[in-house]
C-alpha cells in the first residue's frame, strides 16, 4: 500500500488538503495527516482539524508522496517548518506534490529547478528555476503542482493515478461524479 504525508499548519486551506487526502483514501491509498505544530490544526477559514499526527511522530522513511495544501498563512507556516523543508530536500524517490500558494516552498527551496509548474495566480515569480504553466495541474517528474481549490480534486485524481494506476484513479473519479 502506497503511502502519502500531508501536511498541515494553522492556516492552511482546507478544502485543498481535505479533497486530496479524501481522494487518496478513496483510492486505498495510506495516508497521514500530519501537523507541523500542535495535533489540532485551524485552518485558514476557521475550520478545526485534528491531524492524525505530528511532525515529530513520524520517520517519514515509508513516503511514497509528501504534499503541502496552500492557504494562508498555512503556506508560510509550513515554509517556516525547519524539519519539512529538511525533508522535502533530502527526498529521494519520493513524489513532492503542492497546491495554490504551496509550490512556492518547493521553489524556494530549489525543488522545481528546469520543472514545469503551476501555482495560485501571483506566485508564479516564487517557482524559482521553474517554467509556469496556467494548466490547473502539471506533473513533471517527481512533483506535481496544482493552481488552487478549484483544482483540488482533479491534483487527488492525479496523485492516485500516479500511485495506484489510471484505473483506479477512474474508478474513484466515476464514483464521485467527477466529469
Amino acid at each position: 500500500m502506497k503511502k502519502v504525508y500531508a501536511f498541515i499548519a494553522d492556516g492552511s486551506e482546507e478544502v485543498e488538503c481535505l479533497a486530496v487526502v479524501d481522494i487518496l483514501k478513496r483510492g486505498g491509498v495510506d495516508v497521514v495527516l500530519t501537523s507541523v505544530g500542535d495535533k489540532t490544526v485551524v485552518g485558514s477559514h476557521g475550520i478545526t482539524i485534528v491531524a492524525d499526527k505530528t511532525f515529530a511522530e513520524c520517520d517519514f522513511s515509508d513516503a511514497d508522496a509528501l504534499f503541502l495544501p496552500g492557504g494562508m498563512p498555512g503556506t508560510k507556516n509550513l515554509a517556516a517548518h525547519k524539519g519539512l523543508r529538511q525533508l522535502l530536500l533530502s527526498a529521494k524517490d519520493v513524489r513532492l506534490a503542492a497546491i495554490c500558494a504551496a509550490p512556492s516552498v518547493l521553489g524556494r527551496l530549489g525543488l522545481l529547478e528546469g520543472r514545469t509548474a503551476t501555482c495560485f495566480p501571483g506566485f508564479e515569480e516564487e517557482l524559482i528555476g521553474a517554467v509556469y504553466s496556467p494548466l490547473g495541474v502539471v506533473t513533471d517528474g517527481n512533483v506535481t503542482t496544482a493552481r488552487g481549490l478549484g483544482f483540488a480534486i482533479d491534483l487527488g485524481l492525479e496523485l492516485l493515478g500516479l500511485l495506484e494506476g489510471k484505473a483506479t484513479a477512474n474508478k474513484v473519479k466515476s464514483a464521485i461524479q467527477h466529469p
